[in-house]
């Protein structure tokens, strides 16, 4: 059980980014920005808000340039964005994000179907990308995800080896952070206290977060545990929105409101207000009306032993 007095947890929204690109629909960028007032005013400090990838490839996420100047309006906000390449990366320093995510996949076969580069070929542009930062001057955090670091539907398992010589090489080449990802949702409790006690050996204070998803119904149990390895930051989407493309049918991500339920519940501050991301989640049902929408939360509502201050 947590301490008396746990250390608090931090929350990644990630719906605007990782939900959104699942889903064929374009959501407007009006709807977004409101999406975005609405998270930030029931707590959440960290927001993905988009990608920069080529819009032909994904409309959903063209506005993202748009969606980093408002974002950055909102004060106290860490605004991040995901880039697949240096292109991408220039486009999120020239936006003026915070931080940006380059995934870097531990399945070789993954790393191919997601990024068309082997997984050293991605540590190359890694590379590049910091080169870049640092010429350029840019104020701009650099995180790596080592992403399906617990199995994939396309090659089966994954080494832990490999992903420890994962993170090993991206912090040597100067990301500033690291980050393990479960991305079609492989992971069960033991495997994640396992990993994470193995990579915080490798990267201490560097692993920073985790993300995973709910595909098989233990994307909470696989939260816990990685909070019981000493991981403090955790990616979650609202509603849970969100999944793999190489995961098909499959549920997406641990949902914003229910993760922010088990650390209240734990009496771990979040800074989160539950009820109110519970409002924002009704009312992403009806900008998403007829999309298929996850989490656990909702359903029964908030139990009247839940202390007040922690929701």
């Amino acid at each position: 059980m947590p301490a008396p007095n746990p250390p608090a947890a931090a929350v990644r929204e990630v719906g605007l980014r990782d939900g959104l690109q699942s889903l064929a629909r374009t959501v407007p960028t009006a709807t977004k920005r409101e999406w975005l007032r609405a998270a930030h005013a029931a707590g959440l400090r960290e927001i993905e808000v988009g990608s920069f990838v080529p819009p032909k490839l994904m409309p959903q996420l063209a506005d993202t340039a748009e969606l980093v100047a408002f974002a950055k309006t909102l004060p106290g906000l860490n605004v991040t964005v995901l880039v697949p390449n240096l292109k991408g990366a220039e486009r999120a320093f020239e936006s003026g994000a915070d931080a940006l995510l380059l995934p870097l996949s531990a399945s070789h076969a993954h790393s191919l179907a997601n990024l068309r580069k082997a997984p050293d070929d991605v540590l190359r542009e890694a590379e590049a990308i910091v080169a870049r930062r640092d010429e350029l001057g840019a104020r701009c955090h650099v995180e790596v995800g080592i992403s399906t670091a617990f199995g994939c539907t396309l090659q089966g398992r994954v080494e832990p080896a490999e992903v420890l010589r994962l993170v090993r090489a991206a912090l040597d080449l100067g990301a500033d952070e690291v980050g393990l990802a479960d991305t079609v949702g492989y992971a069960d409790p033991a495997a994640v206290a396992s990993l994470f006690g193995r990579a915080f050996e490798v990267a201490g204070e560097r692993l920073t977060w985790a993300h995973f998803h709910d595909t098989r119904g233990l994307g909470l149990a696989n939260v816990y545990a990685a909070w019981q390895a000493g991981m403090r930051r955790f990616d979650a989407s609202l509603a849970g929105i969100g999944g793999c493309p190489h995961a098909p049918g499959a549920s997406g991500n641990v949902a914003t409101e229910d993760v922010a339920y088990l650390f209240a519940s734990m009496g771990v501050v979040t800074g989160l207000d539950v009820p109110a991301l519970l409002a924002l989640r009704r009312q992403l049902g009806q900008w998403l009306d007829g999309e298929p929408l996850h989490g656990h939360v909702w359903r029964a509502g908030l139990p009247k032993t839940l202390r007040a201050e922690a929701a």
